[in-house]
């Protein structure tokens, strides 16, 4: 089973190659993903949610890179903390997402991206 480090290493890193039809599988049927920073104020609830949002995420004219990245553990060996950077031509947006991971599967995740930057680095 994958630790949270891994699960995220492979979140990231799917994202990062565009794999956007297969990344709804690191989440758990239940999971709940939350972006507090999103103008819309956007909750995902369940792996399908989820799947979807990921699926839209494919049309997007530009690549995100994950860069700079940094995981930090914490007293909860389910969470993690990971600051990390998308970087593409022309932008770079910090992010920062606090994950819950249990067997091998995202059940929790808050997602504070900075929307705006992405929305303008699409419309470059």
């Amino acid at each position: 089973m994958d630790t949270p480090r891994e699960v995220f290493a492979r979140l990231s890193g799917g994202i990062g190659r565009g794999e956007w039809d297969t990344l709804g599988e690191l989440y758990a049927p239940d999971a709940e993903v939350v972006m507090p920073f999103d103008p819309q104020r956007t909750r995902l609830r369940g792996r399908d949610e989820v799947a979807r949002r990921f699926a839209a995420a494919a049309s997007m004219p530009i690549r995100l890179s994950p860069e700079n990245v940094r995981v930090h553990e914490t007293a909860d060996p389910e969470v993690i903390v990971a600051e990390y950077d998308y970087a593409g031509p022309g932008f770079r947006v910090a992010n920062i997402q606090v994950l819950r991971i249990r067997d091998g599967l995202i059940v929790e995740s808050r997602d504070y991206h900075d929307h705006g930057a992405i929305t303008a680095a699409l419309r470059s």
